[in-house]
């Protein structure tokens, strides 16, 4: 078996470094996605649906593993859509934005304003105009420990920009394309839920679930970061949660 967890936006894959360390399992791949801390392949627009299909390309290359997956802040978004399509890909899966497969689904300020041509692009170049001592300080307000911070802030380049841009842009409608398919899912499935999470709401992460037949489990206390303010609870969880899919 193996453990691949799909990082999130603004990150590369050392966002998931002190989880791992947390875990108990040793088969654990972190995906970098493309354009994230490295290159994009040629002609990849870093829509959503590419990014999908990079994604189940990535799990069918495993040459049948039995396979849990996680997925964090647009990594979680990712193993919703997968696992509505592809659901025999994955022995078990994991998501924190459950929401972005539920009809109700709205987007939070800064992902409109990403979604907004122009005032994206000028988001971006502000940002490499700060200097990284202040994006720290930024990332430190959200709740995203201070040496923890420091790597995401200093990991935003231009093509990640681009990357972040194109993907929102995509995915204008996505509670309208994506929630359809997000429901009874065959495969064993869990949604955590962070309480203090600004941009994934609660009701719509429980809702989401009930909708694909997930269970839940609460993080109360902890952000959007949940998996850099405490990966130790984070790791319980998910081990308490693969135990059950073994039965």
């Amino acid at each position: 078996m193996t453990v691949v967890l799909v990082h999130g936006v603004p990150e590369t894959p050392s966002v998931w470094d002190p989880l791992r360390a947390a875990l108990s399992r040793q088969d654990v791949r972190a995906l970098r996605l493309p354009g994230f801390g490295g290159p994009r392949p040629a002609g990849f627009g870093s829509t959503k649906e590419e990014y999908v299909a990079w994604l189940a390309g990535e799990l069918e290359s495993m040459g049948g593993e039995e396979i849990d997956l996680v997925g964090h802040d647009w990594g979680g978004g990712l193993v919703v859509r997968l696992v509505s399509l592809q659901p025999e890909l994955v022995r078990s899966w994991v998501t924190d934005a459950p929401g972005l497969g539920h009809p109700d689904f709205q987007w939070h300020d800064l992902a409109r304003l990403w979604q907004t041509p122009g005032a994206g692009e000028q988001f971006f170049e502000r940002l490499a105009a700060t200097p990284v001592e202040a994006r720290v300080e930024a990332f430190e307000g959200f709740g995203v420990p201070r040496e923890h911070a420091a790597s995401i802030a200093g990991g935003i380049d231009a093509v990640m920009g681009e990357s972040i841009l194109a993907l929102y842009r995509s995915a204008v409608r996505v509670a309208e394309e994506w929630s359809p398919a997000f429901t009874d899912i065959p495969a064993p499935g869990l949604v955590l839920v962070p309480s203090e999470d600004p941009y994934l709401p609660a009701d719509v992460a429980r809702g989401s679930a009930e909708r694909a037949g997930a269970t839940v489990a609460d993080l109360p206390g902890l952000g959007h970061w949940w998996l850099l303010q405490d990966p130790a609870t984070a790791a319980a969880k998910l081990e308490e949660f693969w135990r059950g899919a073994d039965k």
